[in-house]
């Protein structure tokens, strides 16, 4: 029997102390940057270990340091292990206990469970620290929802503070797999997420005289259609991108032609080239349409998250710990990267590491059809595979530090 199998035994029996830590952060959910609440909750549990913290300027992030006490520790490996902390805008309609007491937002992606499976890892690894030839960083992380707050605290030096990290992991919950189940891909698992806008100004008039206005609303129409077809003519299907137009907005009344219209939308992509590619074709594709009728189009394009690639060497040594710890079966590879987005991207630019994805399909369902996804405002887990997140981030951390045989 591998030694991992003490790991899983030992996080099934934290697995209360994070439901309890979970719930917790559930129900006082947090957005941003700065999540005072949830990281007053994170040092409570943390309260008496024999940890540093480290906090930058710009968020109200934790780097925590377990450092080994085993031989060699001091000239060992560190490892980074990351958590992210925030919720959504958004409302909860899941009638659980302990559900959003604040109107409007919800922890509907999982960062809760993150946090809470990150705290109870600290506590594990804690209690093994004299066999932990190395460091372990734990980053607790906001701002993961579109605020970017991996790269501010890249920023703010907390990455780099020496030991600096060799290696990188992290785990999403995935309520539409089987508990307990771990996956992933070597390459680009995740996409990047850019924002786009496209103003398309002309000149307004009567409803009843076209001719005498230059109308922008059917000019848009044909843009929208046009960026469709960019993605099928002009990028390869092999390297994809998805644009989505998912706002137009113009005039006032029935009988008045506008001035303008503005739209927005988002573009993702699995490579740099491809989203390089797309912006270029935005800009062409309504700049010319736009021009054909003799109407301005204005494109402004915000690049977000990068795209999140997972390092082939520390997915093989990943799926490697999770066969060992789970069973040779509780290892699935992704076929395709999928096309969300993740500030860990910005983690995994700087340091070799991998994002894996954990199952943790509510009881009662046996399907991905089924199952509220994350982001709805309906979404709930399995709170068991918190075990399992637990016991994999103190295998990944305790494997990758242990000497080399």
């Amino acid at each position: 029997m591998s030694e991992l199998h003490g790991f899983l035994d030992e996080a099934r029996a934290l697995l209360p102390a994070a439901v309890t830590l979970r719930r917790r952060i559930h129900a006082k959910p947090e957005l941003g940057l700065d999540l005072p609440l949830t990281t007053a909750a994170v040092l409570d549990e943390l309260r008496g270990l024999d940890v540093a913290i480290a906090r930058g300027s710009s968020t109200s992030g934790l780097i925590v340091t377990l450092t080994g006490t085993g031989p060699r520790a001091q000239i060992g490996r560190t490892i980074l292990l990351r958590g992210d902390m925030d919720a959504l805008p958004m409302p909860e309609d899941t009638g659980l206990d302990y559900a959003s007491e604040f109107p409007g937002r919800m922890h509907a992606c999982g960062h809760d469970s993150h946090t809470a499976m990150l705290v109870q890892a600290v506590h594990l690894l804690h209690r093994h620290k004299d066999e932990l030839a190395g460091t372990v960083k734990f980053m607790f992380q906001p701002g993961e929802e579109g605020h970017g707050g991996a790269r501010l605290m890249i920023a703010d030096g907390l990455l780099d503070a020496d030991p600096k990290p060799d290696a990188a992991f992290a785990l999403h919950i995935w309520p539409n797999s089987k508990t307990g189940a771990i996956m992933g891909k070597p390459g680009p698992m995740l996409a990047s997420a850019d924002t786009w806008t496209i103003i398309v100004k002309g000149r307004g008039g009567h409803a009843s005289m076209p001719h005498d206005a230059i109308d922008p609303i059917p000019v848009a129409f044909e843009i929208g259609l046009a960026l469709q077809a960019l993605v099928t003519r002009r990028i390869d299907v092999f390297d994809p991108v998805v644009l989505t137009c998912a706002k137009v907005t113009a005039g006032t009344t029935n009988n008045v032609i506008p001035e303008s219209v503005e739209m927005v939308g988002t573009l993702r992509a699995i490579s740099e080239a491809a989203r390089d590619r797309a912006h270029a074709g935005i800009r062409r594709v309504a700049a010319n349409i736009g021009a054909a009728h003799l109407c301005e189009a204005e494109v402004s394009i915000q690049r977000g998250y990068p795209v999140t690639v997972n390092d082939p060497a520390f997915v093989d040594f990943a799926r490697t710990v999770a066969t060992e710890l789970l069973g040779a079966d509780a290892y699935v590879d992704w076929p395709a990267p999928l096309m969300g987005a993740e500030d860990f991207s910005y983690v995994l630019q700087r340091i070799p590491g991998c994002m894996l994805a954990l199952g943790a399909m509510p009881d009662g369902y046996d399907g991905h059809d089924h199952v509220a996804p994350c982001h709805s405002n309906r979404m709930i887990m399995n709170e068991g595979a918190m075990a399992v997140g637990i016991a994999m981030h103190a295998s990944i951390a305790h494997r990758f530090l242990a000497p080399a045989r």
